[in-house]
């Protein structure tokens, strides 16, 4: 499922991809608006299923840190408030969720990110974080 799912720099949120264009990607936000729009070559476009954290040993899949997040939470949204957490409260928390990542590689806005990517793809039904996709059925 991540594979759909994009970054886009300098665009605030997540985004689905809909569909591939001529020299274009069409995709949809993913909030509330459900806005449509053309991303072009010159915008810079990551796939998550691309995304990995830093660790001492390796890079750690995105899935799979997304997979311990929502183990550690049950299910449910992150109740940490980004606004107002100390770095040392985001290093805490991840270090929960992954306990060997690199604090000297991994920012506090990297955690802060990743965290409202997982409470936004939670808000909009998104709870398969595998890098597979599903046959779609006919």
């Amino acid at each position: 499922m991540l594979k759909k799912i994009l970054a886009i720099s300098g665009k605030p949120g997540l985004y689905q991809l809909v569909s591939r264009g001529n020299r274009s990607l069409i995709v949809e936000t993913l909030d509330k608006a459900r806005k449509r729009m053309p991303v072009f070559g010159t915008d810079k476009v990551i796939s998550l299923a691309d995304i990995a954290m830093y660790t001492d040993d390796e890079e750690v899949p995105l899935s799979r840190v997304l997979t311990n997040i929502q183990t550690k939470e049950k299910g449910k949204k992150i109740s940490l408030d980004l606004k107002s957490a100390s770095r040392d409260e985001l290093f805490d928390y991840m270090g929960e969720v992954l306990p060997n990542f690199d604090r000297d590689r991994v920012y506090p806005g990297d955690v802060k990110k990743l965290i409202s990517w997982y409470n936004l793809m939670l808000e909009n039904g998104i709870t398969d974080f595998s890098l597979e996709e599903k046959a779609e059925e006919a």
